[in-house]
């Protein structure tokens, strides 16, 4: 295990089920600095073109060599789970966190949450469309945010199914709407929907639960 893995585990102050404090959490927009949005954006596009690229074996060397110039640089500057900036940037789409397809929340309250999200080249699965890993992917980081907002709680993915009712286009913004149906106990039922304008592409129905103080 190596150092940086040491400090990412929970500590004493992270204390609801390993997390950080939900009060914690998106409080500093300034993480990263001013240019950390555009950082992201770049890290996106080089996803999009690796994902289709065929390159030379020349242009395959040189970028390796960049991405290795680049991977050191980075070495200098990484903190742990918990000073990420990805805690914090609710300024930015999916906050900041490259491992999810981007999406930018309109309206978040207790009711629901309503957001535009755009699967990207990087998300292909085949035919154009994407991936139905990626959307359950997003599915399961919407419906996370729906219980806590709900609950003020952390929550762990108890189950989560997916129904693919038609393609998921990529490149194009769709509109994104989750909702808790009900909660029991520490158990709560939420629901989404994924539209391409009036025709519905995905709907999902899940399983959160609250986690006690200490439970991972």
């Amino acid at each position: 295990m190596s150092e940086q893995q040491v400090e990412a585990l929970p500590s004493q102050e992270h204390h609801e089920g390993g997390f950080r404090p939900i009060a914690e959490l998106g409080r500093d927009n300034t993480k990263g600095g001013p240019h950390y949005g555009e950082l992201i954006e770049q890290v996106r596009e080089l996803m999009d073109r690796v994902r289709l690229a065929d390159p030379t074996d020349e242009i395959a060397l040189a970028a390796i060599a960049e991405l290795k110039d680049l991977n050191q640089r980075l070495d200098a500057v990484m903190g742990d789970e918990w000073s990420a900036p990805s805690w914090h940037r609710t300024d930015l789409p999916s906050r900041g966190n490259i491992t999810l397809p981007p999406y930018l929340v309109d309206e978040v309250s207790r009711d629901g949450v309503h957001a535009r999200i755009t699967f990207r080249t990087f998300h292909l699965g085949g035919n154009g469309a994407a991936h139905g890993g990626h959307v359950a992917l997003g599915f399961d980081d919407l419906l996370g945010m729906t219980a806590a907002v709900n609950t003020r709680a952390v929550t762990r993915t108890a189950f989560l199914h997916v129904d693919y009712r038609s393609i998921t286009p990529l490149n194009t913004e769709l509109q994104w709407h989750g909702w808790v149906e009900r909660v029991e106990g520490r158990k709560v039922f939420v629901r989404a929907t994924l539209h391409d304008g009036e025709r519905l592409c995905a709907e999902a129905h899940g399983l959160f639960l609250m986690l006690k103080p200490g439970q991972q």
